[in-house]
């Protein structure tokens, strides 16, 4: 149960959860009671152009507390984990950061290190494609180091091809690069780290409310001033609700069409990041909302 209270007024505060589930308004709280500053760990949030969609916090939230590194990327550039844990270094100084976001890949960076991995060759990744599509991952994780084998998933096509790719491009394992992963910015034990846990009911109703609502504040209108720029590559054409809408600028779908498929995107998005909650943050404070 979470309490207020408990939280150190100095100690730095982690607020994970799902799309919807209200850990921005979590956070607004912790910081009017106890002080602070909102940091964010939201992989689209980073991003301009995409405001509403991505639900960054309004003009009375930014008023209300210090808000950081939300819509500080430009929408047409690349953005890594590297990336964010270089943004938020000099976060963590000052001001007490109550770091919140949905991006679990941020804060297992954050609190456990990040392996300095060599960018893939375009030329690898592009044969490493060519193969998964064509038979499958199992040939490459034949051809994996046993070290990274034993902890690779094995039944995941993706992670099995990264692993392929970083072997063929460093000549070195996965699991070598790993083991030289550097110490964490932040040590997990001196951080309150908070997980929303969020009944899946009461979610899917929040999700497609809010959608609604951001239906009303404009996101048809951001959409259409993205339009020009639209490239489904960008990391940023991710937001939940941006194909679905862009799509229907097109003429390619009704708008009510559009909305139901971005509804479904968005509670989709919202398993996936409780299924990897449950799984990498069990000795989390569990936060359930009403």
């Amino acid at each position: 149960m979470l309490e207020i209270k408990d939280i150190a007024p100095d100690q730095p505060v982690l607020i994970a959860g799902p799309t919807a589930s209200g850990k921005s308004a979590l956070a607004l709280e912790i910081v009017a009671r106890q002080g602070g500053k909102i940091v964010n760990a939201d992989a689209l949030q980073v991003y301009d152009g995409w405001n509403i969609l991505t639900a960054r916090p309004p003009a009375e939230d930014l008023a209300a507390a210090p808000h950081t590194l939300y819509g500080h990327v430009p929408f047409n550039q690349a953005y890594s984990v590297g990336h964010w844990l270089r943004d938020i270094e000099p976060q963590l100084e000052g001001a007490r950061p109550v770091i919140v976001g949905g991006t679990g890949l941020y804060f297992q960076a954050l609190t456990q290190g990040l392996a300095e991995i060599p960018a893939t060759p375009d030329d690898i990744r592009a044969q490493a494609d060519i193969r998964r599509l064509a038979e499958g991952h199992e040939g490459m994780f034949a051809e994996l180091d046993p070290e990274t084998q034993s902890r690779v998933d094995a039944l995941n096509p993706m992670r099995v091809q990264r692993a392929w790719e970083v072997l063929q491009a460093t000549g070195k394992g996965l699991a070598h690069w790993q083991d030289q992963t550097p110490a964490p910015l932040l040590d997990l034990s001196s951080t309150y780290p908070i997980v929303v846990q969020a009944d899946r009911d009461w979610l899917a109703e929040r999700i497609e409310r809010r959608f609604h609502m951001m239906m009303e504040l404009g996101a048809l209108e951001e959409a259409r001033a993205m339009l020009p720029h639209w490239d489904p590559c960008y990391q940023s054409s991710k937001a939940i609700g941006a194909p679905e809408l862009i799509s229907h600028l097109r003429g390619e779908r009704s708008l009510e069409d559009a909305i139901e498929g971005a509804i479904i995107a968005s509670r989709q998005y919202a398993k996936r990041q409780r299924t990897w909650f449950r799984s990498k943050m069990r000795n989390w404070i569990e936060h359930t909302p009403h």
